[in-house]
């Protein structure tokens, strides 16, 4: 009898624990004005229906749900979350050593990990709901950020990390002959086509979800045909293929191989910006400001000239219609100044280059979420997809620099931000 008592109350408790699974929060979230960025349009009053970590409905008058939860923000532009599609979480050089490679090297993976913990939070506290991290991470600590972001262990945004770099022998430096073990682990160096091969599949193995490549960095750089095998072998396991470049032939090169976005490529010419545009490849061009430029450590002279060429290249780009997708590559400490006040300060210069508010908002949000393949899933208010969802004091389609100034941050359903907007007029 004892034994049956306990059996039963045993499943009356099973019983109950998955009741409560089943159960999702509601949230209510009363909106001024809506934006959808793909489309350009905003609505006014709407009202969005969050369960869970979705959107369950959208639209004018629904009806609240008792129980609700109800969050205010009539006095807000509510818009989808932003996308940073260049950044590098686990990598932070500070401002009396801009060197990256000495910084990288005297870094065990440990710290970095903690880095990247400090920045995530920044970038979500900035707006940003999705990035995707491209390397510069040491031995897989964006895999282990990613994890613990997915389960919930700390906050921070949705991550499509790249793993270590795959590159030509040398990556992005010049190595000592006798210390050549010193390009690890930022890179895993591929000339053959065993090597790619294998570079791709320890990636897969160590939790990458995209490939990341360096073209150009070296006197010898990946050819058409390099590039189209590992397209190919990182198709094969499902996976996209971001090129870092820094030359015209590194770019030409990328685009014809078949890569879905363009790293950089501040000095494509408007024919290979004309090439990429019928390859159908995104160009992430992470579009320095003249401040950023010197935060790198640039003289002033020569920072103003690298964010000339990047503005100049951003002008034609927008105007060959080549797809873009907002990539910031900010790995650098400022004091004053988090991850993710840096990253959205890039906005600056889509505003200098004359890039319409409405165009400048599509290519953070839904150009990024295609080109990060999640688009079935964020980047978007609609019903079904996660609620990734931020507010602003003003419209971006209006003022794009009001996503500066952003107050409210919820990330699947959880708000991490909230700072009320007062409404304008005498107090």
């Amino acid at each position: 009898m004892k034994s049956a008592k306990l059996y039963f109350g045993a499943m009356t408790l099973i019983s109950v624990l998955c009741v409560s699974a089943g159960y999702a929060q509601v949230t209510v979230i009363k909106a001024g004005k809506l934006v959808d960025p793909d489309s350009g349009t905003t609505t006014i009053n709407q009202i969005i229906i969050v369960e869970g970590n979705k959107i369950k409905s959208v639209g004018a008058g629904l009806p609240i749900p008792a129980g609700a939860k109800v969050i205010d923000l009539s006095q807000a532009t509510v818009l989808p979350g932003l996308f940073d599609a260049h950044t590098h979480m686990c990598q932070t050089t500070s401002s009396d050593n801009r060197d990256l490679f000495t910084t990288d090297i005297q870094q065990p993976g440990t710290y970095r990990a903690i880095l990247g913990v400090v920045n995530a939070r920044a970038m979500l506290e900035a707006g940003f709901t999705t990035i995707r991290d491209v390397g510069n991470n040491g031995n897989y600590a964006d895999t282990s950020l990613r994890r613990a972001i997915e389960e919930g262990l700390i906050p921070g945004p949705t991550i499509i990390n790249a793993g270590r770099i795959i590159a030509p022998f040398g990556g992005q430096y010049h190595l000592q002959p006798e210390r050549r073990e010193l390009g690890q682990p930022e890179y895993l160096f591929a000339d053959t086509r065993d090597e790619m091969r294998k570079a791709i599949r320890e990636n897969v193995h160590f939790g990458a979800k995209v490939i990341k490549i360096v073209v150009d960095d070296q006197q010898y750089i990946y050819s058409v045909e390099d590039i189209r095998y590992i397209v190919a072998e990182a198709a094969a396991a499902g996976l996209k293929v971001a090129a870092h470049c820094m030359t015209e032939q590194g770019a030409r090169n990328a685009a014809e191989g078949g890569v879905a976005s363009i790293e950089h490529g501040f000095r494509m010419s408007d024919e290979a910006l004309e090439l990429a545009k019928r390859n159908n490849v995104v160009l992430v061009g992470t579009e320095f400001t003249e401040p950023a430029a010197e935060y790198l450590g640039l003289p002033p002279p020569i920072a103003k000239r690298f964010h000339e060429i990047f503005v100049d290249r951003l002008k034609r780009a927008y105007k060959i219609g080549v797809t873009m997708a907002y990539g910031t590559d900010t790995f650098f400490a400022v004091e004053g100044q988090t991850r993710g006040t840096l990253a959205i300060s890039f906005i600056d210069s889509f505003v200098e280059a004359g890039v319409p508010a409405k165009d400048t908002l599509r290519i953070m949000t839904a150009n990024a979420a295609r080109l990060l393949g999640v688009d079935k899933q964020r980047g978007a208010i609609k019903v079904g997809q996660a609620a990734d969802i931020i507010a602003t004091p003003e419209n971006p389609l209006d003022n794009i620099l009001t996503l500066k100034q952003v107050s409210f941050v919820m990330k699947d359903g959880k708000v991490f931000r909230h700072v009320a907007i007062r409404p304008e007029g005498p107090s």
